[in-house]
């Protein structure tokens, strides 16, 4: 009898997070095939669970993926994780599952954590309708027509994002989605968990002020009638504010906001003396 592939997820912080069935199919498993074998290898000491393990990550999968399930075929019980969370969820997978679907092999899943479940239940945005997006293009151009594409989306928007393209990736959500409302949540469920709440002006404001560390989940509100959907200038009027609380010269900010929002220099220009004029006090 062919034997079964079991998803099993695996904490995405705190070790307790894992479910007590996932720790008795990982004791059982007559194979682990592991992300990163290392790193499972602390999960498993930390558990006293002795098993084999077998590297399966985004570089071998196409090879891994045949004699895994050739192992399969031949009656053995292996067990999927990934570094943290669900396996296939942003994490190698995918290639295992359909092959092992194409050869009849039984597939069962093991819940437990992911993160962009885990930012979506605490963000405080809609919940009963949301779209995962994964890692936005690290590219800024494929970046921006991915944000184009989903400018109009009315489900809240579930993006994952490394901390060095973080600032990027949020000033370009203000210019296309305009000042809507986002969580950033980070290191869900570690020591130094984190959520970030506000509009996009606002978290980036906090990013700014403190560079965040370690895996970042962020979800943005929807298109609807509780978002705010600001035109191009107003855009370019919020970032003019935020340049302008870093100190930065009217005529500095006319030349780096037209470049940034293909904008006539001379209309950023009228636009950031305005708005120096309103915040002057009247004497």
């Amino acid at each position: 009898m062919p034997g079964t592939l079991y998803i099993v997820a695996t904490p995405i912080g705190n070790l307790e997070d894992i479910t007590l069935r996932g720790l008795r199919i990982l004791k059982e498993a007559d194979l682990i095939a592991a992300e990163d074998t290392r790193h499972t290898k602390k999960l498993l000491t930390h558990y006293g669970i002795d098993r084999p393990l077998t590297s399966y990550h985004e570089h071998n999968e196409k090879t891994k993926a045949h004699a895994l399930v050739a192992r399969l075929e031949q009656g053995e019980n292996i067990a999927l994780v990934s570094d943290a969370g669900t396996p296939t969820i942003s994490d190698p997978g995918y290639r295992l599952v359909t092959e092992a679907i194409k050869a009849g092999i039984s597939i069962v899943p093991i819940p437990g954590p992911s993160a962009l479940t885990a930012v979506l239940s605490a963000s405080g945005l809609p919940t009963d309708r949301f779209v995962f997006e994964s890692f936005l293009p690290a590219k800024k151009g494929e970046r921006r027509e991915r944000l184009r594409k989903l400018r109009e989306e009315t489900r809240t928007l579930i993006f994952y994002e490394a901390p060095h393209r973080l600032l990027e990736s949020l000033a370009d959500l203000l210019e296309i989605f305009g000042d809507r409302e986002a969580v950033l949540g980070r290191e869900i469920s570690k020591i130094y968990e984190e959520f970030i709440r506000g509009r996009l002006s606002e978290v980036i404001a906090q990013v700014e002020h403190k560079e965040p560390r370690g895996e970042v989940t962020l979800a943005v509100r929807g298109l609807g009638k509780e978002a705010v959907a600001v035109s191009g200038e107003d855009a370019i009027k919020t970032e003019i504010q935020r340049l302008q609380r870093k100190g930065l010269r009217v005529k500095e900010i006319a030349e780096l906001l037209g470049e940034k929002f293909s904008y006539s220099k001379r209309e950023v220009y009228r636009l950031a003396l305005e708005s120096r004029v309103k915040k002057e006090p009247i004497s």
